[in-house]
This record gives C-alpha cells, structure tokens and sequence, in this order.
C-alpha cells in the first residue's frame, strides 16, 4: 500500500515543538491536496496545515493536546487513488461547512474555529446501523478554556456566541453570572480552598518566554537605572495630536511619543541600539532600529517590532502600536514581526505600575521601561507645583556600555519627553 507519513515542519524561526489543538480529519477519511487536516498550537501562532497528499488517512500520531517536536510522525496518509472512500464532491461526514482558500504548506491563520457537523444520517435498511455519535469538543480558543477551567465553567454546556458558534470570554462570564443569580440566599459550606493544587502545563509562548528570559538574565550582565521625567508637556502634545482629523480613528497613547523619543535618543547613543555577537566576539552596532514592544498576552510575554521605526512619525508610530500588538494579542503576528528587534520598550505604567526592572530581550543592548504617568509634586523654578511625573528605567547590557554611558542615554531620553516639542526636529 503506498503510505505517505507526513512530519510535522518547521512553523516558524526557532520553534521546536507545537501542540495539537484539533484534528479536522479521522482515521479512514478520504482527503484531497491542501485540505485543512489539522490546527497546531506554537510558541507564536495558532497554526492550520493542509494535507501534502490526497488520498485516505491511515493514522494520526498524536491526539489533541499532545505536544510533538518538529520532525516527529504527524500523520500517515494512503495515497493510491483507488482507496478513496468517495469523490472530492461529496463532503465526508465530518467536512467542514466554512472553508478558506488554502496554499501548499502551513502558514498563519486567523483563530477561527470551523463549524463541524457530527456524522449521523440514515443508511438504507440493508446497511449497516448507523455509528453512535461522537462528542463534540466545545469550539474555543486555548485562552478561552483556560479562562474557563480556572472559574470552573463546563464548557460542554455553553452555547457559543461568536463566530460559528464558539464559545467567548462573554459566554463564560454570562454563565457566571447566571449561576451567581440562580445560588440559593444561604450560605453553602464549602472546603477551604487555599488546600487546592493546580498544575499548569508550561508550553507554547510561555515556555519560550521562560527559557528566553532565563537565557538573557543568566548570560547577560544586566544594570538598571532610574529617572524621574516631568511629563506635563508630554500630555499636552499628546491633547494636541489626538484634536488633529489626522488622528481621529487613531488611539493615540503617550507611549508612541516615548517611542519617537527614543528611536531619536540612540542617534546620539547608538550603544545602546546593538546587540552582543557571542560567536564572533562582537558588538553589532544597528543603523537602524526595530522598535521592540513588549506584548502581555492570554499565553504569555510577545514582543513584536516596529521595523524601521526611526523614520516614522509619532501618528505612524501610533498605528504600527496599535496594529502590532492587537495582532500579538490575537497570536495572528506572523514570525517576521517577532525577531529582529533592535532595542525594546515596555509600558509597565498600563498596569499602574510606577516603574520596573526590565530584562532584556536578548541579544539587544537595551530595554526601556516606562511607569505610571499620575499627578505629583514637583519643584518648578524653585515653586512646588504638581505636575504629571513618570518614572523611566533602562536595563543594559554591561558588557556592551557603562553606566556612564547609559546613564547619558537616558538623562538625553529625559529632555526629549520633557520638551517634546524637540522631536519635530527630527
């Protein structure tokens, strides 16, 4: 019999592994060339990879849920023609409804669930009795179930309000609030649960992000320093911008004027946007810059890049933010917007943070990290005044600057946000 196995390929720039998240093909089904057959989970991206081969599956190798290294058995396929259980025109019991033009070999792919039918028409009388059906996983994305085990939600019983019927984070919390209205006024006793014990498999995003953070703080000697930023003007440019028609659909944050700042500040320092060639024993020293923004994430830390980001305004700036990281957040960057950063910026104050101490995103020279931005008081001319104030931290490789250094970088990134208007220059 001419049977065709199929490995799992390389998905993306330094991925090893990835996890099955759905079979879209069974044993004996009969498939044809680049037909959907199965959706893989990386470190980056939900991944859907189309059939090599048509012809009848003989064998999947690994069930959902499973983790598989790249090069390990995927799928066995027979290929002879004669074995096929029915014409491409008929739809096999289990064929997707929806289905999406697909080229040869994986690529990127919206986290779309597809609606599936469960096999369970008539046979003539002769026939044999028709099979018992088979369940049906609930339609959600890996952070959707995740967001449900943790609050105990069963997901088998919701019925799903996005598109083709799978299951959102809305769902979840209407059927929490359903039950909270529906619980009886007393008080149920219930065991203590600081006793509970949970285990969470460390895979896809966050175990790169682990090995990446304890490869860079192990083999990198980092130093970090601190200053404090008037950033009243700031805001103020920020107020002008966002009342341009220019800027009328945008969601213009201080963070992309940090951002101009700072692609202007390496032109002066340029230290500070390089990285460190252990192989060569080199300092790469980057004329240009790729604008690494550090990405929270359901799964995990994604710090997609901004490329060229130093010859774009503070509005274009804005739009590749806003694109960037809503494309990391629904795990649709592609792996050309994940590597190849020059320097990295994190926005700790999103989260009310004051300040921090970034680790850097290996092998770049650098990290900035910008705090909280609130009203506080602050001498002015000799005055108190209170004045919109924002903690600033850069993280750098010692081997590569000083503090001396690094600390002119920084004062320099200080007097760029505290008169903004200089960025106009540039």
């Amino acid at each position: 019999m001419p049977e065709r196995e199929f490995k799992l390929p390389d998905l993306g720039e330094g991925l090893t592994e990835g996890e099955v998240v759905r079979w879209l093909v069974a044993a004996g089904d009969a498939i044809t060339l680049n037909q959907p057959m199965v959706e893989v989970e990386t470190a980056k991206a939900v991944v859907e990879i189309p059939s090599p081969y048509a012809g009848t599956v003989v064998k999947l190798h690994a069930g959902d849920g499973d983790t598989i290294e790249v090069g390990a058995p995927l799928i066995s396929v027979d290929t002879d023609a004669g074995g096929a259980a029915a014409p491409a025109a008929t739809p096999r019991p289990e064929q997707d409804l929806e289905q999406e033009p697909t080229l040869v070999g994986p690529g990127e792919r919206e986290q779309v669930r597809r609606r599936r039918v469960v096999a369970g028409a008539a046979r003539s009388a002769n026939g044999p009795a028709p099979a018992a059906p088979v369940p049906q996983r609930p339609m959600a994305t890996p952070p959707v179930r995740r967001y449900a085990k943790d609050r105990g939600v069963d997901l088998s019983v919701l019925v799903g309000t996005g598109k083709d019927g799978r299951i959102t984070r809305d769902d979840v919390d209407d059927a929490l609030d359903h039950d909270l209205a529906e619980a009886p006024a007393a008080v149920v006793a219930r065991p203590p649960r600081d006793r509970a014990e949970e285990r969470i498999p460390v895979r896809g995003t966050r175990k790169q992000t682990a090995a990446a953070m304890v490869a860079s703080a192990f083999t990198i000697p980092h130093v970090t320093e601190f200053l404090t930023v008037d950033a009243t003007r700031l805001m103020a440019l920020r107020a002008r911008l966002r009342a341009l028609p220019a800027a009328a659909e945008l969601k213009l944050t201080p963070l992309a004027i940090v951002a101009k700042a700072l692609c202007v500040a390496v032109r002066s320092y340029p230290l500070m946007n390089s990285s460190w060639d252990e192989t060569a024993g080199e300092i790469v020293v980057k004329g240009y810059v790729n604008l690494g923004i550090a990405t929270d994430t359901a799964t995990g830390l994604l710090v997609p890049n901004i490329k060229d980001a130093d010859i774009l305004g503070i509005l274009d700036l804005s739009r590749e933010l806003h694109r960037l990281t809503g494309l990391a957040r629904e795990r649709k960057a592609a792996p050309a917007d994940l590597t190849g950063g020059t320097i990295t910026i994190t926005n700790v104050g999103g989260f009310g943070v004051e300040t921090g101490t970034p680790i850097i995103n290996k092998p770049e020279c650098a990290i900035v990290a910008t705090g909280l931005i609130a009203p506080r008081p602050w001498v002015v001319d000799g005055q108190l005044a209170v004045r919109q104030l924002m903690t600033t931290s850069v993280s750098f490789d010692h081997r590569i600057v000083d503090g001396a250094y690094a600390a002119q970088f920084l004062v320099h990134l200080r007097d760029l946000l505290e008169e903004p208007a200089l960025l106009s220059a540039f």
